[in-house]
């Protein structure tokens, strides 16, 4: 069976949480890198990485890698890829070409010459895919993860050239739409967090899937639904298409049977309460949809209310979460992405809402586990709480970390 050399693309910071997710799917890690990890391993690896990372972009496999310092070279070693086991005839193809201290440097230069190459055996080349920073966007990244464009026709397969130090590598993008896009976020807060971002942000906290898990900022509800998607061990990629799945060869059985496994594992509730609360009464009727997109609106109690009410939840007569204050429950987690002064709301009136949510904290969830995203130290520092950095990324080009920590006992 073929082995690929494979690199598992993440958002600056995320890739220790991604290898920790690879390690769980007994995929042999290599090296862990600011915008990703590799890892090695067959067909039945690469689709299962793209079936069940919740903390990856997208997922590329490495057709060649040579030295090219001219022309010349990067011609003759690039005709010489089998390129027919890549790329079905007819195939459109779209290339994105970066190059860094290396004799060839001039992208457009570089992937002229590579379409040249491809060109006779594929339906068209697409030169200059756009690059988002911690990930490719090409035209099939359409919100429902489809392989398909807003026409409906199949999405060109992403090729990607890199040049560095006169080394070329060529790469073939697994996932198609990024993998990111699980399909139920229609419905988007004033700063929504990425889902990839909401699932960094969980597993890096300590959370214990199966434990209460509490929102007081849940906007767009990614934190809690992607909560109840870990606690049910459902894998993010179980509704959506792949570009793996149109090479030519790829296995049809075995993809079928492995999302069959990964069905077979899911629980059939979360085993614990999750409340997701805001207190914007659209924000949370469009988490409440996008829970149900999920499939997992009956694992989260939604509801309008300011972070001043919040309280840990219990489990009522019929299941269902029930939050009052000075109830005790099962202690759990808070992990929320409240808003931080640079697109939502005035600085000044933040440090009041982050003392506020401090005083609720230590006043009703002792012992528990506090995970929020930070853009300003001095906003995260009100909460009065001993809060470590646990990673640095990105949020929409903001600069965030995710701060946890402990909520001192009674």
């Amino acid at each position: 069976m073929d082995r690929y050399d494979a690199f598992a693309v993440t958002a600056p910071g995320l890739a220790p949480v991604a290898a920790a997710e690879l390690a769980r799917l007994g995929i042999s890690v290599g090296e862990v890198e600011g915008g990703g990890v590799a890892f090695a391993g067959d067909f039945r690896a690469v689709f299962l990485a793209n079936l069940q990372l919740r903390t990856v972009s997208r997922v590329l496999v490495r057709v060649d890698e040579f030295r090219a310092a001219t022309f010349h070279e990067l011609e003759k070693r690039t005709a010489r890829i089998d390129w027919s086991r890549w790329i079905a005839p007819g195939r459109d193809v779209a290339l994105r070409v970066t190059c860094r201290k290396s004799r060839l440097y001039h992208s457009g230069a570089v992937a002229e010459r590579v379409a040249g190459i491809l060109a006779p055996g594929v339906g068209g080349v697409q030169l200059g895919a756009r690059d988002d920073g911690d990930d490719v966007n090409v035209g099939n990244d359409a919100s429902d993860g489809n392989d398909t464009n807003d026409g409906g026709q199949l999405a060109p397969q992403l090729v990607v050239v890199r040049l560095l130090h006169d080394r070329c590598t060529i790469s073939l993008d697994s996932s198609g739409a990024l993998l990111h896009q699980r399909g139920y976020r229609l419905a988007t807060g004033k700063a929504p967090l990425r889902e990839t971002l909401g699932a960094a942000l969980l597993l890096a906290s300590g959370w214990a899937p199966g434990t209460p898990l509490v929102d007081p900022f849940c906007g767009a509800g990614t934190l809690a639904i992607e909560g109840a998607l870990l606690a049910r061990r459902i894998a993010p990629g179980r509704h959506r298409a792949f570009a793996l799945e149109r090479w030519p060869g790829a296995d049809a059985r075995v993809m079928s049977r492995l999302r069959d496994d990964v069905r077979a594992r899911e629980l059939p509730h979360a085993g614990a309460p999750i409340v997701a609360s805001d207190r914007d009464a659209g924000a949370v009727d469009g988490a409440r949809q996008n829970a149900e997109r999920a499939g997992v609106a009956a694992d989260i109690t939604f509801a309008v209310r300011p972070v001043s009410l919040a309280a840990p939840p219990h489990e009522g007569a019929a299941g269902e979460a029930v939050v009052t204050k000075g109830a005790v429950g099962a202690v759990g987690a808070v992990v929320t992405n409240p808003p931080y002064g640079v697109r939502v709301g005035a600085t000044g009136e933040l440090r009041n809402l982050y003392a506020r949510t401090g005083a609720v904290l230590r006043a009703g969830f002792p012992g528990w586990r506090v995970a929020v995203v930070s853009a300003d130290r001095r906003l995260t520092g009100q909460l009065g709480l001993a809060l470590r950095d646990v990673v640095t990324t990105s949020n929409g080009g903001i600069p965030v970390t995710f701060a946890v920590g402990d909520v001192p006992g009674a």
